[in-house]
């Protein structure tokens, strides 16, 4: 059951100054106001780009297994002075390529199967897996003196930019791959065709690296909840406030801020379809589970529905889409087939079996 604040969602169509969002053009500098707003007031803003990321091959596997050509494990070297390095791993399918591929943060899990592994080559997709936490640590109040801190020390970006910016560096990496090297280890990546998801604590990660890098075509969120795809003014029976974000996990945002709308959630000058819409005209899903409602899934579903508005107005209607399944908080089987589903769609063509856009909520 949905239970709405009194607010309405803040206007996806209205600069600023009270004027309307016409045409194409006003929606490019509409679109800055609302990154301006949710990405600086939410998390802090973003960290730095660096000016340079490099990527060191460390050890080339051969896997002859569950479809996988290659399994390479990579150090990335990045920010200033290339201070910061982290390891990513990426496995790509048998065949030459160009292959889309997608990039999974949430390495500190290690919740991917051996199904889903499989399930992945025989898309023919390339798979990049990384570990957030590398990046920023997440646990309670840490020191801002360690991983990416250290570089930039008067950043305000909380931890879910910091993720954000790992999967941007991770796509500075995977641009470089196929150009040298034994060409037994070389793995060719369509530019045009990344793809990224993460579940849970990485889940609000993906849509804000979705929304601040447009190289980036498909985004995906997993039962990403507060700061992801649900929503401050609209909670479902259950489901986690601004006050509980806070609480928990204050590091993730830019809590200095935030703070004066405890218990004022309402009055937020933003709510989560500015972040959605961010991502238009590229494509989004969002998958949610009934059964989580810590994560808001009724309350979420309001914001698909607003950010779906963005959309329809730039006429790619088609590439915003929801799914929802029985069960509680996970990112297993049902979830990474309807990614996947959603991904051959987007990126292939291929229609898929069942709607991204059903209602659940109907009675």
């Amino acid at each position: 059951m949905l239970e709405k604040s009194t607010a309405k969602l803040p206007d996806l169509f209205r600069f600023n100054d009270g004027a309307e969002v016409r045409n194409a053009d006003d929606w490019r500098r509409r679109r800055q106001e609302l990154q301006n707003t949710i990405v600086e007031l939410l998390y802090g803003g973003m960290p730095p780009v660096p000016e340079q990321t490099l990527l060191e091959l460390l050890h080339p596997h051969f896997a002859a297994s569950l479809g996988v050509r290659t399994h390479n494990t990579y150090r990335i070297l990045t920010g200033p002075e290339l201070k910061l390095s982290f390891v990513m791993k990426v496995l790509a399918p048998e065949g030459d390529g160009p292959f889309p591929v997608i990039i999974n943060g949430d390495g500190c899990w290690e919740y991917l199967t051996e199904q889903i592994i499989a399930e992945i080559m025989a898309r023919k997709c390339a798979l990049a897996l990384f570990n957030r936490v590398e990046i920023a640590a997440d646990i309670y109040q840490p020191a801002r003196d360690s991983g990416i801190y250290r570089l930039y020390p008067d950043g305000k970006f909380g931890a879910l930019a910091a993720w954000a910016w790992g999967y941007h560096r991770c796509v500075d990496a995977l641009l470089q791959l196929g150009g040298s090297g034994r060409s037994e280890h070389r793995i060719s990546i369509d530019v045009n065709r990344i793809a990224i998801a993460g579940q849970s604590r990485g889940g609000p990660a993906t849509p804000l690296a979705g929304a601040t890098d447009e190289r980036i075509a498909l985004v995906c969120a997993n039962n990403s909840g507060s700061g992801g795809a649900g929503s401050y003014m609209y909670q479902g029976k259950g489901s986690e406030t601004l006050k509980d974000g806070l609480s928990a996990v204050p590091y993730w945002f830019n809590s200095e801020y935030l703070n004066k709308y405890i218990d004022r959630q309402a009055e937020l000058p933003f709510d989560q379809h500015f972040l959605k819409a961010l991502v238009a005209p590229r494509a989004l899903l969002t998958t949610e589970a009934l059964g989580d409602l810590w994560a808001n899934p009724a309350g979420t579903w309001h914001t698909h529905q607003a950010a779906r508005e963005a959309y329809r107005f730039l006429g790619q209607e088609e590439r915003i889409g929801i799914w929802y399944r029985n069960g509680g908080h996970k990112h297993g089987w049902e979830d990474w087939r309807a990614f996947l589903d959603f991904l051959d769609w987007q990126f292939r063509g291929i229609m898929p079996a069942y709607l991204f856009n059903f209602d659940p909520f109907v009675m």
